[in-house]
């Protein structure tokens, strides 16, 4: 078939060329169209528990989609003019902001921001800033210090020093204005254009956070990709030109692997997909795993023009031999990006079929394209020479590698292996599911971003940090003493659980109402038996405050908690699991959960659950592919024995950096896999063809070196030193996926060159000299 195949695109070289130039003016002119791409709901993982729970509940208690915008006094005093016109100024910009749901816009200046107090005939009330207000005047801003007072609201719309004071919002998840899904990137450089550029002063600070602020910096900060990308193109092609010493035999590989990118973008835009700010490095790591088969190509035909073929014939001859073992390894790559598939998370899935399909597009532009443009060249006696000088230089070299497949030396290998591998099981046993630090992990502590969450987490005793605790339960059941009994015991043990930084509930609210009807006496703050003074106590009570749904059946426990640390949110999830079993009856039940914290834990256990299976499906997906191709068990282990050994080391290394597991990085594992089983199936399909000749494991390997080590060498230290740039980079989890890709892309090729042949020594110990 490799022969057939071989004759076929050869014989019609020029209309190869012309269809491939036809399909990427094509797919390039669709990728000139692609969008970045971001949404909330791809980030959750809709089918778990958690989340079936906060879809039920999200019209009537907002969804975790939410926004706060913290307006401060530079000078720690909200109480002036120019501040409170600057507030007013906000709430009305962020109310007109499209998207943004205008019901649940909420601030001092808000119809529902009331306060109540007791006076001698009864209660009197109102909005905390009444009709009339006029910041300049003196008197106003006093009387609307005492509202904020009666109305609760310190350290909740009004930080606990005075120094700011909250707008607050939830998003819709539908554009009013088109009926398609929000934008979410648009909507966050309207907040930046719209609140702070406008706004912000030397007197006055903006602090915005939120899932869409926090998408939108990361894609601001993903257009650094672009110059990272440009660095590694140059950063490669010098390498190349150094491996190759022609400007063609660079400019070929690196052409057709920018090709494959032009192809994969082309492709995604034309099946309707857009490309999310947190799927941006795929690209890159498209063009690395075109140029690292690009180099296997130049390096086979440089070896067939020494021999004295032409160009015509080197190519040919290179395409057959590395037709099978490049297309094994590129479906090895493709399939094991695939099984991201079952990771339900939309975010991650829509990052499988990004990497799978470019991939498999390598197959046609690196496999097919670059051998037949190669074709075309004129290889003179100068640059053969140049390249025979190359080869008489590296002989020695491999003549040292070789001694790894020595007894004495590979059995050091392999005990040095397996000690390696015994610290990174037990090191990768601790690694954390989740985020590891505050703020948001895509991005530097030091980003405006994060600087904003240090202040509102600081300034203000709520944040959007809160998780949801739904009790479902009978209509009408706020009036049942021994219901809202429950809730409020359930509410003080979770309040005292280490995290939390304060709580609220329906119950919580009713005390304090009870409290105020008996001239506010502290002794009186207690959930009343009567259920007559139970539902005066309920009463004020609006179910636009959150706490409870229209027939009261459902009312929710709120927890606002320190920070979304994996670990905090963990001892908080399993608090509420174990605390609910005291409380829980056939008509009472603590469903978890609602609040961005909820979505988070539903997160962390859907990565968790995954990590396994994913694992399992990878190396499965490896496993099946090298049996076929090999047709050979002992060959198949020496190629996932030092794959697996480096996945263990990359989770050790994970955990002594602290980079948790996240929806971010649990892509990188399979990605790293993918991309290392390349080195061992290209070394092993020479080696294992020289012992099916009848050579020992020390002469097929040698051969194999010869044949392709250099190659395996070359692009194991191009990519890494590519990929090692991305420390530079302003967004935090390309700082984290460049260490991590670079440990995987030179301790993967470590492995092919040094693991490898350790193993096939004692595996085939009756073949070893």
């Amino acid at each position: 078939m490799t022969e057939v195949i071989e004759r076929l695109i050869f014989s019609q070289r020029k209309l190869v060329v012309f269809l491939f130039v036809l399909a990427t003016v094509f797919l390039g002119y669709q990728a000139s169209n692609m969008r970045l791409d971001a949404g909330f709901e791809k980030n959750i993982p809709l089918n778990h528990e958690y989340m079936q729970t906060y879809m039920q509940y999200r019209e009537d208690f907002g969804g975790a989609n939410s926004i706060l915008v913290s307006v401060c006094d530079k000078d720690g005093n909200i109480f002036n003019q120019n501040f409170f016109d600057t507030l007013k100024n906000v709430h009305d910009q962020l109310f007109f902001i499209n998207g943004v749901d205008r019901s649940l816009v909420v601030s001092l200046f808000s119809p529902s921001t009331r306060f109540t107090e007791i006076v001698e005939g009864g209660f009197a009330g109102g909005p905390v800033i009444p009709a009339d207000f006029n910041s300049a005047n003196p008197d106003a801003l006093d009387l609307v210090a005492a509202n904020i007072e009666k109305a609760n609201i310190v350290g909740r719309q009004v930080s606990n020093d005075y120094s700011c004071a909250m707008v607050t919002a939830q998003l819709l998840e539908i554009d009013p204005e088109t009926g398609e899904p929000l934008d979410t990137l648009a909507l966050a450089g309207e907040l930046e254009k719209q609140l702070r550029d406008k706004y912000e002063s030397d007197q006055i600070s903006i602090h915005i956070i939120g899932f869409a602020k926090m998408i939108g910096d990361v894609a601001d900060g993903a257009k650094d990709v672009l110059f990272f990308f440009a660095i590694a193109i140059a950063i490669t092609a010098i390498m190349v030109y150094f491996f190759s010493r022609s400007i063609m035999l660079t400019v070929l590989p690196l052409l057709c692997s920018l090709i494959a990118v032009i192809w994969q973008l082309g492709l995604l835009t034309t099946l309707g997909f857009g490309m999310d700010p947190m799927s941006i490095l795929v690209p890159f790591l498209v063009f690395a795993i075109g140029v690292s088969h690009g180099v296997q190509m130049i390096n086979a035909v440089e070896k067939q023009a020494v021999s004295g073929m032409g160009a015509k014939k080197a190519s040919m001859v290179a395409f057959r031999r590395l037709l099978v073992p490049g297309g094994i390894a590129l479906l090895s790559d493709t399939v094991g990006f695939m099984t991201l598939l079952v990771i339900d998370i939309g975010i991650i899935r829509e990052l499988a079929i990004t990497a799978s399909m470019g991939v498999a597009v390598i197959i046609l532009t690196n496999l097919f394209l670059l051998p037949v443009l190669m074709s075309f060249l004129k290889l003179d006696r100068d640059y053969v020479k140049k390249f025979e000088g190359k080869e008489s230089h590296t002989s020695k070299f491999w003549s040292l590698i070789a001694a790894c497949s020595n007894k004495g030396p590979a059995t050091v290998i392999l005990i040095v292996t397996g000690v390696l591998f015994v610290f990174g099981f037990i090191q990768s046993q601790q690694m954390k599911i989740g985020d590891l630090h505050a703020g948001a992990p895509a991005l530097h502590e030091s980003s405006r971003y994060n600087q904003d969450t240090f202040l509102i987490t600081d300034k203000y005793e709520v944040t959007v940090d809160y998780i949801s605790v739904l009790v479902e339960t009978t209509p009408e059941a706020c009036t049942s003493h021994s219901v809202m009994k429950a809730i409020d015991d359930f509410q003080w043990k979770m309040r005292n659980v280490q995290g939390v930084q304060s709580a609220v509930s329906l119950a919580s609210v009713a005390k304090t109402v009870n409290a105020g009807y008996n001239e506010g006496n502290v002794k009186w703050q207690v959930l009343p038996r009567n259920q007559q003074t139970l539902v005066q106590a309920i009463a004020r009570v609006p179910t636009s405050s959150g706490l409870l749904n229209g027939n009261c059946s459902v009312m929710p426990v709120i927890l606002f908690m320190q920070d979304h640390k994996a670990e905090t949110i963990s001892r908080v999830v399993d608090a509420v699991k174990d605390y609910r079993t005291e409380y829980e009856t056939d008509d009472l039940k603590f469903s978890l959960a609602s609040g961005p914290v909820g979505v988070m834990a539903a997160t962390n256990e859907a990565v968790k659950a995954a990590q396994t299976p994913m694992m399992a499906y990878v190396f499965g997906a490896v496993i099946a592919l090298c049996l076929i191709s090999f047709r050979s068990l002992r060959a198949t282990l020496v190629v996932v024995v030092p794959l697996y050994v480096v996945s263990v080391l990359a989770q050790a290394l994970m955990t002594l950096l602290e980079i948790g597991l996240t929806v971010s990085t649990l892509p990188v594992i399979a990605l790293g896999v993918g991309i290392g089983v390349d080195y061992g199936i290209y070394i092993l399909s020479t080696k294992s063809l020289m012992l099916k000749k009848g050579a020992t494991v020390q002469e097929a390997y040698m051969a194999a070196l010869k044949e392709r080590g250099s190659a395996v060498l070359f692009t194991g230290i191009t990519l890494a030193i590519g990929v090692s740039t991305w420390v530079f980079s302003s967004l935090k989890f390309q700082m984290d996926m460049g260490i991590l890709l670079t440990f995987m892309f030179l301790v993967n090729m470590l492995g092919a060159i040094i693991v490898l042949p350790a193993l096939s020594r004692f595996l085939w110990w009756r073949r070893s000299e």
